[in-house]
């Protein structure tokens, strides 16, 4: 069976880190590493996932040298990885027991490299874990085929269900971004050519942050996309123009939905 390399960012997450490993951990695909790298916590978050380590040897936490940020913290993961597969999730959030193997079947039946899934979007004080969950919240569909041109529209792809192929790619660490470095990989590896396939089935559960004003958020929006398609993918000032023109219009009408 592949070896899948499961990468998981933590920062004082001691609330939900617990459901977040024991939903890796429970995946009926066993052949598993969990790649956790800690972000210089000041909560019992490390010490959460030693107890985690100690009992089950897939889990091998390491603490960053010192603080960077998420992205930061994946490539730390993603520099220790040993498997075929390289797949993401948030120490807040969580996959549904079969995501890695109904994920796997998919991948190895296609040519994608990238891959992801449909998912279960859950208001953040969502107490359950994938063990016992009854999926009753907002399905985020994934589409079944993206292209690098509606990626630049919007990410299509939930971080929480990508996984890529080590073997076809090679290890592809994030860009040192502040923000929204897993959709700039996304971009990356879909610009070098690599195609990108969804899997329609919901097979993780995303626990949605309070979120800013709508004002706030087209705001971020601007600044960040911004400063994606020109410091990373160095678009024209017009084509940039026209892709960030797209996005804002594409979150407005999410909004409305």
């Amino acid at each position: 069976m592949p070896l899948v390399s499961v990468v998981m960012p933590v920062y004082n997450s001691a609330a939900t880190l617990g459901a977040a490993v024991r939903s890796v951990l429970t995946q009926t695909h066993t052949d598993l590493e969990l790649l956790v790298t800690d972000d210089r916590s000041t909560d019992a978050s490390m010490e959460l996932l030693r107890e985690f380590a100690a009992q089950d040897e897939r889990v091998l936490p390491r603490t960053a040298p010192e603080q960077g940020g998420a992205g930061r913290a994946r490539n730390l993961a993603m520099e220790r990885a040993r498997g075929d597969y390289i797949a993401f999730l948030d120490s807040d959030d969580m996959w549904l027991p079969e995501k890695t193997e109904k994920q796997l079947a998919f991948a190895q039946e296609g040519t994608a490299p990238l891959t992801f899934t449909s998912y279960f979007k859950m208001d953040a004080s969502y107490p359950g874990e994938s063990t016992d969950w009854i999926p009753n919240g907002r399905v985020i569909q994934a589409r079944a085929h993206v292209t690098y041109r509606d990626m630049l529209v919007q990410d299509h792809i939930g971080a929480l269900t990508a996984m890529y192929d080590r073997n076809a790619l090679g290890t592809r660490l994030m860009p040192q971004m502040r923000k929204r470095q897993d959709y700039a990989l996304w971009l990356s590896i879909m610009r070098d050519g690599a195609d990108a396939r969804g899997l329609a089935e919901p097979l993780a559960v995303y626990r949605a942050q309070q979120a800013g004003s709508l004002s706030s958020n087209k705001l971020s929006l601007v600044q960040y996309n911004w400063a994606l398609y020109r410091e990373h993918e160095h678009l024209s000032v017009p084509r940039a123009t026209r892709a960030l023109a797209g996005a804002v219009w594409q979150s407005v009408r999410n909004s409305r939905i």
